[in-house]
Order: structure tokens, then C-alpha cells, then sequence
């Protein structure tokens, strides 16, 4: 791999691993509505102008129907919950359990008329699932059931989106299908975020922490994945994707503080573990640059 290809998945190894640190650093200073408004729309004030041509936005209102159910897993709810959970839950806790996305997703494929597990997935499968027990034990104990099952369902959420993508939007190019969702989630959140609007200004750290969701692990973040793609190729690109965790977890550990345990490691390793076993299949096809793009999808 040349030093561009190691340099590109280095940053998109940090721009998809810090958005827990940066949700837990923002939540503290306004709502949920609010939050998750200043980056859908920043986000979506950066992509807009990148997709202006009518023939970019063609597919996208052809594919509508899938686009609102894209956008709806991918991003309106999806966001919500995941922000609403690090309320109460560690950053690094967080994206360790978002990490189960691709094991739900091997699940979900399966179910709805996808691939036949083979014994090496349905170990990986077993071997994910007991890293999640790990890591959500001692949370069930500590009376946070509720936002543990909050990131469950995000990540079933990040699961559904990519299943729709590749089925129903292969044709949608992934600007204008950003683009589009983020709109929209932008739109939806506007009156809830008015309604719950800070009665002061939200500290500098706040205030850099949602500049730095919104214009860098959004908008920016899409164009340096399309370079890496391009770069090192569609397979390669999504070894990111597997170090996002770890970067989550140690940034929660040096930047705020939060503890580092023997739960947060093994469950780490066994998820990540389980997630490679899950999803790798001895006849995959060199993915096409839109639906890893879509796969990935935002974080």
C-alpha cells in the first residue's frame, strides 16, 4: 500500500472513531434535537454545493421511497439514539458496542433471503455476541439497561441501512444520497431543537465539538473515503472500519478520562474478533465504489 493509501485509512481510522468522543463533549452542553441539528445541517450546508448539477438528483427522487427508509436508519433515528445513550453511557463504551453493526448485519442479511452462514460465521456470530455480554454485563447492573439498549438498536439500525442501500439504491450516487438524508434529518429536527434551544451560549467546547461532527466526521469525512477507495481499493478501504473501535475507546480513556477495564478490552477483542469472522466470505467480489461508500455509511 503506497503512504498516500496508509495516510488516508490512518484519518479515516480517527474521523469514524472520534464522533462518540465528540457526541459525549456536546451533549453536555445542549439537547438532543439540538445536537443532532447542528450537524445534520452543517453537514449538509458542506455537501450541498458538491452535488448542484439536476442530473445528480435524479436517482435520488427516482428512489424516494428508499431514500426516506436510508435516511430514517441511517441517520434521524439512528443519531437520536445514539446521542440520547451517551447521555448517560462512556464515549468508549459506546463505540465499542456500535461495533456489533456488522454482526447484526450478517444476522439480518441472512433472515431476509441473503447468504447462508457458513460454521465459520455462525462462530463469529457466537464469538460477537459474548463481547457484547462482556461489555453490557456490568452496565445491566449498574442501571443502564436502557441506554445500553438504546446502542443495540443504533447499531441494528446501522445494520438496516447498508441492507437497503445495496438492495434498493445501487443506482443513487452516494453525494446526493448523503446529501439528501442529511437535508431531511435537517428538516425534521428543526422544530424539536427550537423548542429545547439553550437559554445561553453553549460553552467553546461545545460549540467546537459540534463543528467538528458536522464538517469533519460528515461532509469531509465521505470525500476522504471516496480517495481511499480509489486509492487502495474497496476492499482494503474497509480495514478502517475495524480499527474505528479501538480508536473510540482510547480516546474516551486519554481525552475524558473514562475508565479503561478489563471488560472494555476483551469485549473489544471479541467483538472485532466475531465482526471479521461474521462477515468474511470465501466468494466476496471487489466491492464497487458506491455501495462501500453506503455500507460504511455515516457515523
Amino acid at each position: 500500500m503506497s503512504v498516500r493509501g496508509w495516510l488516508l485509512l490512518g484519518a479515516m481510522s480517527i474521523i469514524w472513531g472520534i464522533p462518540y468522543l465528540l457526541i459525549k463533549i456536546a451533549v453536555e452542553g445542549v439537547s438532543v434535537p439540538v445536537l443532532v441539528l447542528a450537524r445534520t445541517a452543517v453537514g449538509a450546508a458542506v455537501l450541498l454545493p458538491l452535488v448542484m448539477s439536476r442530473a445528480a438528483w435524479a436517482p435520488v427522487l427516482r428512489h424516494w421511497r428508499p431514500v426516506l427508509a436510508f435516511a430514517f436508519f441511517e441517520i434521524i433515528a439512528a443519531w437520536f439514539l445514539l446521542t440520547d445513550a451517551e447521555r448517560r453511557l462512556s464515549s468508549s463504551l459506546t463505540g465499542l458496542l456500535i461495533a456489533t453493526a456488522p454482526i447484526i448485519a450478517a444476522v439480518l442479511d441472512r433472515l431476509t433471503g441473503g447468504e447462508r452462514l457458513s460454521a465459520k460465521r455462525i462462530t463469529g456470530l457466537g464469538i460477537g455476541l459474548s463481547g457484547v455480554a462482556v461489555l453490557a454485563g456490568p452496565g445491566l447492573t449498574g442501571g443502564h439497561g436502557w441506554p445500553i439498549a438504546e446502542v443495540l438498536l443504533v447499531a441494528t439500525c446501522y445494520a438496516i441501512a447498508p441492507l437497503i442501500a445495496a438492495r434498493y439504491l445501487g443506482e443513487v450516487p452516494t453525494l446526493p444520497l448523503t446529501a439528501a438524508c442529511l437535508s431531511l434529518a435537517a428538516l425534521i429536527y428543526t422544530a424539536p431543537a427550537l423548542l429545547t434551544w439553550p437559554d445561553q451560549m453553549p460553552s467553546r467546547n461545545v460549540l467546537l465539538a459540534l463543528t467538528a461532527l458536522a464538517v469533519i466526521c460528515t461532509a469531509l469525512a465521505f470525500v476522504v473515503f471516496f480517495a481511499l477507495i480509489r486509492e487502495v481499493g474497496g476492499a482494503r478501504a474497509l480495514v478502517f472500519t475495524y480499527v474505528n473501535p479501538a480508536v473510540a475507546l482510547a480516546a474516551g480513556v486519554v481525552v475524558l478520562g473514562e475508565p479503561l477495564t478489563v471488560y472494555n478490552v476483551a469485549g473489544l477483542a471479541l467483538i472485532l474478533a466475531g465482526s471479521i469472522l461474521a462477515t468474511r466470505t470465501s466468494r466476496d467480489p471487489e466491492p464497487d465504489l458506491e455501495a462501500e461508500v453506503s455500507r460504511a455509511g455515516p457515523r
